[in-house]
């Protein structure tokens, strides 16, 4: 396990002096590795705070290009980015938050062969899209390769996320078995909720990587951003899931 160097003693002493964390536990996040789908609002703090908090690898997959109605929410990109891949923007924002980082970037459209392929090569994923036919493959291939995923989704002023540990506990489909198969109109979405919802995923991976409280398994955790509320939703595995049920 790599040690840490005198600048990182320094620049993660917050994190250090929590004896949850101290020394080993920030190893840990030094030789962890996390694989971050999609570049845009949910992945804008997940990226950020994971590279603050000195994960040592992160893998950032997206295919898009800056658009200017997307810095209403995500952060991780600026207005001089406009039309450059979200890839590069993400990379460059976060090497110049941290440079000691490990960062590998995908110009890439997932299916589910690439999918398995990425997954295979970090610890955890943490499914940022914003369509649903992308979370159901995500979801499928951390099933099918038994890598842990946190799920979310945002819209309008809500948002949900949950853990996927297989072959423990349930998954996606185990909660929405099947895509709808009709689309509905675009809803539109307050640009800080996915900030609310990308900070407690990448709160919720950091706990996953270090082993650390009571993780998001078999729970569906539910934010109402009119409410400032939150309520969980038990979920179990369902034995007859298409994906993680019973063969």
């Amino acid at each position: 396990m790599s040690k840490l160097s005198s600048k990182e003693i320094e620049r993660y002493s917050k994190q250090l002096s929590l004896p949850e964390i101290g020394e080993l536990g920030q190893q840990k996040l030094k030789n962890s590795s996390v694989l971050i789908v999609g570049a845009g609002g949910l992945a804008s703090p997940v990226s950020y705070y994971l590279a603050a908090a000195g994960v040592g690898k992160l893998g950032i997959i997206d295919a898009d290009k800056v658009e200017l109605s997307n810095l209403q929410r995500q952060i991780l990109h600026r207005t001089a980015d406009l039309d450059r891949l979200k890839v590069e923007s993400a990379r460059d924002s976060l090497e110049a938050l941290n440079s000691n980082l490990e960062i590998s970037t995908y110009q890439d459209f997932l299916d589910f062969e690439l999918a398995k392929k990425l997954f295979r090569e970090y610890d955890l994923v943490v499914d940022c899209v914003d369509n649903f036919a992308t979370r159901y493959l995500v979801n499928d291939a951390a099933v099918e390769t038994n890598t842990p995923l946190i799920e979310a989704g945002v819209a309008a002023f809500e948002g949900q996320l949950m853990l996927i540990d297989p072959p423990q506990g349930p998954c996606y489909r185990c909660i929405f078995p099947e895509q709808s198969t009709t689309d509905s109109p675009e809803r539109g979405l307050l640009g800080v909720i996915p900030g609310t919802i990308g900070t407690l995923q990448a709160t919720e991976a950091i706990k996953y990587l270090l082993g650390l409280g009571r993780l998001l398994l078999g729970r569906l955790l539910v934010y109402d951003g009119l409410e400032l509320s939150f309520r969980e939703v038990e979920i179990k595995r369902n034995s007859s899931c298409s994906v993680c049920g019973d063969k």
